[in-house]
């Protein structure tokens, strides 16, 4: 697996470039396997947003390095397989999150 920690800017053009979302977000994905098939042994790429971490951490009023680690897992998740996009999905990475790191990854305040 690769992790890449980038500037706002560098991860909106990825965003943009990749998913079609023309600004930042704190992590993308991108997993080596299709989905459904077994595993390889090189997981895939996850890429944060130091920016967008350091604002995310402000706000919720913990370290940066907890946002980091957050942001690790929710992309190592997507990396296996999990997904966001449904409310079953989400709540799944949540309690996932949850027992490793001991905090999900909850909407800003």
């Amino acid at each position: 697996m690769s992790v890449v920690i980038v500037t706002d800017d560098e991860i909106h053009a990825l965003n943009a470039q990749w998913r079609g979302k023309d600004k930042p977000t704190d992590v993308l994905s991108w997993p080596q396997s299709e989905p459904d098939a077994p595993l390889s042994a090189y997981l895939g790429d996850v890429v944060i947003s130091r920016d967008t971490a350091e604002r995310q951490a402000t706000a919720r009023g913990w370290a940066l390095e907890d946002e980091l680690a957050l942001l690790l897992v929710h992309g190592i998740l997507h990396l296996l397989g999990h997904e966001d996009d449904s409310e079953a999905g989400s709540k799944k990475m949540k309690v996932i999150e949850r027992r490793i790191l001991g905090k999900p990854l909850d909407p800003l305040p």
